[in-house]
Order: structure tokens, then C-alpha cells, then sequence
């Protein structure tokens, strides 16, 4: 027997095995190695930039559910502000424009993201596991992917502008009306990114 073999006894079969024990931590070694390879070809560039846009939509969606609360008290404002105060209530109308534009923006994409959209799932229903997750994707390649680039597109002149001209209110002459025509943006650059992470992701998800 070679120095720095051991013998294994199996009672159970009565025969006697040898095994190198140097080899163990060497196999090992190759072991790691291989795992390593694996997760570093499976976490390639596009992997990386869809988990963090994946993060980024999902901090600007948690922070956006917080615009609920300065749009409910500007709106209850209103009244005291116009009738008590007699002032400042068109400011609040205004901010409250603003506020309830981006909330509503990043609410779509947080509907998608959590599932909640209202849908005529009934058949769907029956549909195995893998079925939904391509009608997903090929919803969301075929129909939110390219009406929110038409949105990018189609709104460059109006935003551009707007965001230009520092565009205010009509009514009140108060500044920040182009805030909400940015939102438009916000709502579409969300809607496109939300769709890249889900065809990707259940892409992926379809190939185990």
C-alpha cells in the first residue's frame, strides 16, 4: 500500500477499499473551484445590471409610498388653508399635484411588481407554472415594453420642453408644473425597466 493511503473497511460488503488521502483536499480544492466558475458564468454583466435595476425600481417604488402621506394632509390643507387662512391654498393644490403625479407613476410598476393588477385570470388559472410565466413574458415584451418606449419617444418634445422652460402652473403661476410632466418619464423609464427585470428573470426561470 502507498504511504499516505488508508484503508476503508466496508463490513457490510466485506471487502476492503483504499483511498488516497492526500487526494481528499485536492478534490476539494477542484471542487470549489469548479462552483466558483459556475456562479462566475451564470453571474455574468447582464445578470449584474438586471439585479440592480431590479434594487434600484424597487427602492424608488418603497420611497414613492411615502408620497401618500404629504398628498393626503396637503389635500386636507386646502380647505382650512382657502377658507380660515385665506391663502397658500393653491401652493397646496399645486405640491399636491405634484405629489399625487409620481405617487401614481411608481404605483403602476408596484402593482406589477406585487402582483395586484386587476386580470381575467380565470383560465389562467389552470394554466401550469411554466405557461404563466411565458404569457408574462410575452406580455411584457409584446405590450409593456414597447408602449413605454412609445411613451419615452412620443413625449421627448413635451418634457424636453417643459423641463426647459421650467414650465409652471397655468392657474395659480406657481413653478414646478414641469415636475409632473417628468413623472411621465418616471412612469415609463419604471415600466420599461420592471419589464426588462420580468422577461429576464422568468426567462431564467423557465430554463430549470
Amino acid at each position: 500500500m502507498r504511504r499516505g493511503a488508508i484503508e476503508h473497511c466496508d463490513f457490510k460488503r466485506g471487502s476492503v477499499q483504499t483511498r488516497d488521502e492526500t487526494s481528499a483536499p485536492r478534490l476539494r480544492k477542484q471542487g470549489m473551484l469548479v462552483q466558483r466558475a459556475e456562479l462566475a458564468e451564470g453571474d455574468g454583466d447582464l445578470t449584474i445590471l438586471l439585479r440592480g435595476l431590479d434594487r434600484l425600481i424597487g427602492r424608488a417604488v418603497a420611497a414613492a409610498k411615502w408620497l401618500a402621506l404629504p398628498l393626503i394632509t396637503l389635500l386636507f390643507l386646502q380647505w382650512p388653508l382657502r377658507d380660515l387662512f385665506r391663502g397658500y391654498s393653491r401652493e397646496a393644490n399645486d405640491l399636491g399635484q405634484v405629489a399625487f403625479a409620481f405617487f401614481v407613476a411608481l404605483s403602476v410598476t408596484a402593482a406589477t411588481r406585487a402582483r395586484t393588477h386587476l386580470a381575467a385570470d380565470l383560465l389562467a388559472r389552470q394554466y401550469s407554472a411554466r405557461t404563466r410565466r411565458c404569457l408574462d413574458r410575452l406580455g411584457a415584451a409584446a405590450g409593456l415594453l414597447p408602449w413605454a418606449l412609445f411613451v419615452l419617444i412620443a413625449s421627448k418634445g413635451t418634457v424636453v420642453s417643459s423641463i426647459r422652460d421650467l414650465e409652471s402652473f397655468q392657474d395659480s403661476g406657481n413653478p414646478g408644473y414641469f415636475l409632473i410632466k417628468v413623472a411621465l418619464w418616471v412612469m415609463a423609464a419604471a415600466i420599461l425597466g420592471q419589464s426588462l427585470v420580468d422577461i429576464f428573470r422568468t426567462g431564467k426561470a423557465d430554463g430549470k
